[in-house]
């Protein structure tokens, strides 16, 4: 039957399973409740029909014959097309440890067999709607150009714009679905409450580019243990100019100040500039001076609003 075009669209999920008895069960139960039902009998075929049929969200066997479910999940998560949907995993109702491995493959949830079809739905549409959430506020970034991802307590990179991704793909680890500890342990530090999460706490690293370095900045939650990351390029050569013309800085002061503003110490930044301490002292004091104030976080916090200006026009 074909759809009208004033219908609603019927969620998509993709079961996949081994055993045929289960995914007739389970294809009566979903479609009875309004669901549209694609099946796939191991991994493999599940990767294909997962980025030509386009589900919403996909049911997936932890065993299976091949590739595991384990396996399938986490190269699903390497699919563009397909990163962003939920797995939901289905597992023996004692098999502890493949809840462990179907979280840290991707999964966002499991279920255990034998499966009760009710509880199944309940907590499809659950992970559907707040899919449906994350996925309108990726879109909303798409259009503004913004270049942003979400980031779990693992350090698993989820979602992200394409500028992101582009982004992203400076680190020297080139991972685009893991972001290194150090880096995304800084960001999800202090996240008790909602007023930390609003505190914009910027990160910088640097990039396998040479002078090219990456701006990290948390600017809220999307759905259960997921930060919103906000990622600025920074060129130093153009940052140490904008720097340079804003605050009448020489060329040695405008490095010393970005170097301020990424964190570093003094002695960090003479072995970066191959600076003694003392001249990077005398810098900073001149530093001071001309940006009228008496201590390195002031310094600092302009620096990084100056910057942050340039990255938002441009």
């Amino acid at each position: 039957m074909q759809m009208r075009d004033d219908e609603p669209r019927r969620d998509r999920v993709l079961v996949v399973d081994d055993t045929p008895d289960t995914l007739a069960m389970l294809t009566d139960a979903l479609e009875g409740a309004g669901m549209t039902v694609l099946v796939s009998l191991d991994g493999l075929s599940a990767l294909e029909r997962a980025q030509h049929g386009k589900p919403d969200i996909i049911l997936l066997d932890a065993i299976m014959p091949g590739l595991d479910g384990f396996e399938t999940c986490a190269r699903l998560k390497q699919l563009p097309t397909v990163a962003s949907v939920p797995v939901v995993f289905m597992t023996g109702l004692s098999d502890t440890e493949h809840v462990i491995r179907g979280f840290g493959a991707g999964g966002v949830d499991y279920v255990t067999k034998p499966i009760v079809p009710e509880q199944l739905i309940a907590r499809l549409r659950t992970h559907l709607a707040n899919a449906r959430m994350v996925n309108s506020a990726r879109d909303a970034l798409d259009l503004a150009g913004r270049a942003a991802f979400a980031l779990d307590v693992r350090g698993r990179i989820g979602w992200r714009t394409p500028s992101a991704a582009t982004m992203l793909s400076l680190l020297p680890a080139g991972d685009a679905q893991q972001l290194d500890p150090a880096l995304a342990g800084l960001l999800m530090n202090d996240l008790g409450t909602d007023d930390a999460v609003r505190a914009r706490r910027a990160v910088t690293t640097d990039t396998s580019t040479p002078g090219i370095s990456l701006s990290f900045t948390r600017i809220g939650r999307t759905h259960g243990d997921q930060l919103l990351v906000a990622v600025e390029r920074s060129d130093a050569a153009g940052d140490a100019e904008r720097l340079g013309s804003q605050y009448a800085l020489t060329p040695r002061e405008a490095e010393v100040l970005i170097w301020i503003a990424r964190g570093k110490s003094n002695r960090d930044i003479g072995e970066i500039l191959a600076l003694s301490p003392r001249t990077v002292n005398k810098h900073l004091e001149h530093i001071y001076v001309k940006l009228g104030v008496e201590n390195r976080a002031s310094a600092a916090a302009l620096a990084t609003a100056v910057l942050s200006e340039r990255g938002q026009g441009g």
